[in-house]
């Protein structure tokens, strides 16, 4: 008999298989004591197991075929960037002279140290990183304990064709399981902005997360199916349910192929409407992956990464290097950089200087824009760069959290104060930059209107917005089946937000999670949204759905959605935009 579990979908697609079942046991660290004339030896140990590590990091990276798209190396390049940060060396060799504890331990508690960091953090996408510190850390511990290089996967033939299940995986992890053949990945956690999972979609690695328990229920050389679409692994199918999902493999397949050569074409709908399809990048590394899908350019630069994980703030020119490598790779096309949006815990001590913040909700506290208004030498640091690095090219710059006028007042002297500093120093500058707000505050996005004529252009950051006018967090268990981007409420205020800019001539685009889902396209387009900003690995998908889309016929369908709660005639709604209740 069948069975059915859910989880989350971490890349779409469907794989079917034979299961391997990997990583059953967590590795098990135990804190001893060091004698006190063996602690520096202790220490050159610890050293060691990051040396280790790197080595292991650098074959993965060299197994990687050369054809490879370059953002695939670059999740390998994260963790070798973290195996140099002194919070996985220097701090761990600290707490054994301190302790007087062997290096697994201290790295333990390092380890947790940084996760309650990560997971105090407003932004979803930034505290799912405390993967990747348990990732990096537990591949220290597994050599620093000999239990082989961590990647913990069977041998280099044995998986192909199989669906793997494990606890979690690490990008290294993926990348080896993907040059052995492995059709499907399931793991009890993680989540789906991991770079695992972001890692999956680029790979094209059918992938579901969070199946919490799943070794309960599976065992290996079970036949099994990966729905990446709908979130579900079938057990023990029968001929009927594998006859349809073969059927759908070949559909998926086909449709990729013909989004591929979608690349070079205009994004435009059937009736004439030109639409602006951009990429959201994180790092500079990303840029790759914008060039390879032929973006109109980056619509969201995070610039967080450049301040974490660091006790200094960068300085000066080690941000005009970041974003200038991104301004020239583009090659005219235009650069959203978002000013530093870090949150009102302790997560950034690069800019906090270490002073603790007691907020009990830090996604209301001192964070984003209100931060840097607090901290403006770092902030001016910052500006000056992106000024500098505007001088190379079309740049933008986006200023997150605004919630007041006098927010955007503020910003808009500083930045003038950047530039007349930069003219003293004689330092090449763009003269002036447009200034736009991301619109995730309910407060901003009722006043639209008000706040429009005061910006250069508005981003639409549906993820914050979503939950903060629901009253929900996404990532909780608990409540994010309350997360709806359909919600009435929700529409609306995109609908006010959409309005305002049009009544002021300013663009409005949208950067969040809504813009990439595909679900949502029609309804958008209907909305009159003309302008998106989605990670790489989703552009080509929402250029097909843009361009195969025509206005006319949604715009009525989307105005007529806005006046509608539930029942009957919001189902019907629903079908003709194409979205699933």
């Amino acid at each position: 008999m069948s069975v059915l579990l859910r989880g989350i979908c971490a890349a779409k697609g469907v794989a079917m298989g034979r299961l391997y079942v990997a990583d059953r046991s967590q590795l098990e660290v135990t804190e001893r004591l060091v004698a006190p004339h063996q602690v520096e030896a202790e220490v050159v140990r610890l050293f060691a197991g990051v040396e280790a590590a790197r080595r292991q990091l650098q074959a993965v990276k060299q197994r990687i075929p050369t054809d490879t798209s370059a953002d695939i190396a670059s999740f390998i390049d994260t963790h070798l960037l973290m195996l140099q940060d002194s919070a996985l060396t220097t701090v761990p060799a600290q707490i054994i002279r301190e302790r007087g504890c062997n290096a697994e331990w201290a790295l333990k508690v390092q380890r947790d140290d940084l996760v309650r960091v990560f997971e105090a953090m407003d932004d979803g996408y930034l505290r799912t990183r405390k993967d990747d510190v348990e990732h990096v850390v537990a591949r220290i511990q597994h050599a620093l304990l000999e239990e082989g290089d961590g990647d913990r996967m069977a041998g280099e033939d044995a998986l192909a064709g199989h669906v793997v299940l494990a606890r979690d995986l690490s990008p290294a992890e993926l990348v080896l399981l993907n040059h052995q053949g492995v059709v499907g990945i399931i793991t009890e956690f993680g989540g789906p902005t991991s770079h695992s999972a972001i890692l999956a979609r680029s790979l094209r690695l059918p992938s579901l997360v969070g199946l919490h328990q799943a070794h309960a229920y599976l065992k290996d050389d079970d036949t099994v199916i990966v729905d990446g679409r709908e979130g579900v692994v079938i057990i023990a199918p029968d001929a009927r349910t594998i006859d349809y999902y073969q059927g759908l493999k070949e559909n998926i397949y086909a449709h990729h192929k013909r989004r591929e050569r979608l690349r070079d074409k205009p994004v435009v709908t059937r009736d004439g409407h030109a639409i602006r399809l951009h990429a959201n990048i994180e790092l500079p590394e990303d840029v790759v992956a914008v060039r390879q899908v032929n973006a109109a350019g980056v619509g969201l630069y995070r610039t967080e990464f450049l301040f974490m994980n660091r006790v200094t703030p960068p300085d000066e020119e080690e941000q005009v290097e970041a974003y200038a490598s991104v301004v020239l790779a583009l090659d005219g096309a235009p650069v959203t950089i978002r000013t530093l949006d870090v949150g009102a815990d302790k997560s950034c001590d690069s800019v906090r200087g270490g002073r603790e913040s007691v907020c009990i909700n830090p996604a209301l506290g001192l964070r984003a824009v209100r931060l840097c208004l607090r901290e403006t030498g770092i902030f001016l640091t910052q500006l000056r760069a992106i000024l500098r690095a505007a001088a190379l090219g079309e740049v933008r710059l986006m200023v997150p959290m605004v919630s007041t006028v006098a927010e955007v007042h503020q910003v808009r002297q500083l930045v003038e104060m950047a530039r007349q500093s930069l003219q003293q120093d004689g330092l090449e500058h763009a003269a002036g930059i447009p200034i736009g707000a991301m619109v995730e505050v309910p407060a901003i996005a009722l006043a639209a209107d008000l706040f429009a004529p005061h910006l250069d252009f508005l981003s639409i950051g549906t993820n914050d917005l979503i939950q903060y006018t629901l009253a929900i967090d996404r990532l909780d268990d608990e409540v994010n089946y309350l997360y709806d981007p359909l919600h009435p409420a929700v529409l609306r205020l995109i609908d006010t937000i959409l309005q305002a800019g049009a009544a002021a001539g300013i663009p409005v685009s949208m950067c969040g999670e809504m813009a990439g889902n595909s679900s949502y396209t029609r309804l958008l387009l209907g909305l009159g949204l003309r302008e998106f900003s989605v990670p790489p690995n989703a552009l080509l998908e929402i250029k097909q759905a843009i361009n195969e889309n025509d206005v006319q016929d949604v715009a009525a369908i989307a105005r007529e959605f806005l006046g509608v709660v539930d029942g009957e005639a919001r189902r019907r709604l629903l079908d003709r935009l194409g979205i699933d209740p």
